[in-house]
């Protein structure tokens, strides 16, 4: 048989067993669970996002109005980005993209030592103020089958301040739009 030892030990554990079993059923007796609460008037269990959580976003202003207030400078800084790719100065060399010297004002797919892909030569027209804000915003999306990488700039007022810095390298930079 067991020893004294043993059975006291099965007597605590029992008696603590017995314990929590009848202090859970008075203590629900006594409050009742939360789930059996039944109210019309009760509140939402899934928080409610109020008005000032959502982030509405700002509305773009035109291209005109952010060019005006846009400056080269920080257009150049922004640019950096686009230094493995394409070279700025006046007669410089393509590299993976084209030289962008003097891009605004001229035409699509036609700058001279540059293999363009398919898609831009095939798009004509100029590269205006317009155009170019397209391209910078998502080129993948503006022109599908452009060999340009790149994602794009997101804030309007970067991709404006860039136009106007590639505005700027010229020796005849085409006027701001109205």
């Amino acid at each position: 048989m067991w020893s004294m030892k043993t059975n006291n030990i099965i007597a605590a554990l029992l008696t603590a067993a017995w314990l929590i079993v009848g202090s859970n059923y008075i203590g629900n007796s006594l409050i009742p669970p939360v789930k059996t609460i039944q109210s019309n008037n009760q509140e939402p269990s899934v928080p409610v996002k109020s008005a000032k959580n959502k982030k509405i976003p700002e509305p773009v202003l035109p291209l005109s109005v952010r060019l005006a207030s846009a400056s080269p400078d920080k257009g150049k800084k922004v640019a950096k980005k686009c230094v493995a790719c394409h070279s700025f100065v006046k007669g410089g060399k393509n590299k993976v993209g084209p030289n962008l010297y003097n891009i605004i004002g001229q035409n699509k797919g036609q700058s001279i030592g540059y293999n363009y892909s398919s898609a831009l030569k095939k798009v004509g027209g100029t590269w205006d103020f317009s155009s170019m804000e397209g391209f910078l915003k998502k080129p993948k999306s503006y022109l599908p089958g452009t060999k340009m990488s790149f994602a794009g700039l997101k804030k309007p007022n970067d991709r404006a301040a860039v136009i106007l810095y590639l505005r700027n390298l010229s020796e005849n930079p085409v006027e701001l739009p109205k």
